[in-house]
């Protein structure tokens, strides 16, 4: 599943730590998420929508 979090925390200017700490994960785990290497939970979704202002369908972009 992409995503458009790496975009979307350019233009707030957080760094992935920041986000990280944010959510309550590691900066490993929000770069996976980034690299399309991890697909997070239901919860941590949301919580990464909030923090970016934004939708987790307009984060998220699902693909079959």
């Amino acid at each position: 599943m992409k995503n458009n979090i790496k975009k979307l925390r350019k233009e707030l200017k957080f760094r992935q730590e920041d986000v990280a700490k944010s959510v309550g994960v590691t900066r490993q785990t929000i770069n996976a998420i980034e690299n399309n290497k991890y697909d997070p939970s239901l919860e941590l979704a949301i919580k990464l929508a909030r923090l970016l202002n934004t939708t987790v369908e307009e984060l998220f972009i699902f693909e079959e």
